[in-house]
C-alpha cells in the first residue's frame, strides 16, 4: 500500500508523469526507532531537486507529517518518498502541471547489511558507464534505467556490488552506493559535477570528515587510483557504511576509515 497525496491506496493514473516521462525526483531513508533518520537531510534533498527540476512542489509540511506518521511506531524500516510533477501537459510540455504528486512507501530493512558491515563486500566494474549531464548531476531523479541495467549486469556475477564509472572512465559510484577510499590520511571520494547521485550519507561523511583527522578530497580519478588505496568503503543511507574487501584482484584488510566513520554514521538514527 502507498500513501499518494495523503490517501492509502495502490493506484497512480496512467497520466502521472512519474510513468510517462520519470518525471521527478525521490530519496530513500532509513527507518530506526520510529524516527526518519537524517529527516531534515532528506527534505533538503527534495527541495534541492525539486528547485532544479523546475517542480512546483509545495506541501513541505505535509510531507514531513506524512514521513513521521509512516515511520512512527516501525523500529526499523525503509522509507521511500517520490515527487512526480503529476498530470497534465501536452507531449513534454509541463506548462500545465500544477499539482504535483506525492508517493509515500515503507518496506523491510535489508536483512543482509548486518552480513556486509561485517564482512565487507566485493565489487566488480559495471560494464555499463553512466552518461555526463551536468544539469542532472547529483540529483536523485526519476530517470534511473542506467541504474536498472547496472543492476541486471551486476546480479549475472557473485559480486555485492558494482563499480562505475562514467562515460569518460571516471569512477563515479558504486549502483547503489557512493564511494571513498583511504590512501594514508587521504580520504577521496568521485567528484559528481557530471554523474552520480550525491547521496545523504555520503553528504554527512564529508561533514564528519572535515571535521577530522583524516584529509578528503573530491577527486576525478580512473580506475587504476583504487590500485593504491589502503582501503575502501561504500555508503548510502540504508547500510549507512560498508567496508570493501576485494575488487578484482586487490584484497583491502584495513578498516581504518570504516571504524572511524562506521560508529557516527550508526547515530544519524
Amino acid at each position: 500500500m502507498f500513501l499518494i497525496n495523503g490517501l492509502e491506496q495502490d493506484t497512480l493514473p496512467a497520466s502521472d508523469r512519474a510513468t510517462q516521462f520519470g518525471d521527478g525526483c525521490f530519496t530513500t531513508a532509513r527507518i530506526a526507532d520510529g524516527d526518519v533518520c537524517l529527516l531534515d537531510a532528506h527534505l533538503r534533498r527534495l527541495q534541492t531537486a525539486c528547485e532544479a527540476l523546475l517542480l512546483p512542489f509545495t506541501q513541505w509540511d505535509t510531507l514531513r507529517q506524512e514521513m513521521c506518521q509512516l515511520a512512527s511506531g516501525k523500529q526499523s524500516g525503509v522509507l521511500k518518498v517520490i515527487i512526480s510533477r503529476g498530470s497534465g501537459g501536452r507531449g513534454y510540455s509541463a506548462a500545465s502541471c500544477l499539482n504535483p504528486t506525492r508517493i509515500l512507501s515503507t518496506s523491510a530493512y535489508p536483512v543482509h547489511y548486518a552480513r556486509w558491515r561485517e564482512e565487507g563486500v566485493t565489487l566488480t566494474l559495471s560494464p555499463l558507464r553512466l552518461g555526463r549531464n551536468a544539469m542532472l548531476a547529483g540529483i536523485k531523479h526519476l530517470n534511473r534505467l542506467e541504474q536498472v541495467l547496472i543492476r541486471t549486469h551486476l546480479e549475472q556475477t557473485d559480486a555485492d556490488e558494482a563499480l562505475v564509472l562514467d562515460s569518460e572512465g571516471v569512477i563515479t559510484e558504486c549502483c547503489a552506493a557512493n564511494l571513498f577510499w583511504r590512501q594514508g590520511n587521504d580520504v577521496f571520494t568521485p567528484s559528481l559535477e557530471q554523474a552520480g547521485v550525491n547521496g545523504i550519507m555520503r553528504q554527512f561523511c564529508l561533514q564528519q570528515l572535515a571535521h577530522s583527522g583524516f584529509r578528503v578530497v573530491e577527486v576525478s580519478a580512473g580506475e587504476a587510483a583504487l590500485q593504491t588505496a589502503d582501503e575502501v568503503i561504500i555508503c548510502n543511507a540504508l547500510m549507512p557504511v560498508v567496508p570493501v574487501r576485494a575488487y578484482g584482484q586487490h584484497r583491502w584488510t584495513s578498516r581504518e576509515l570504516f571504524q572511524f566513520l562506521a560508529p557516527i554514521c550508526e547515530q544519524t538514527r
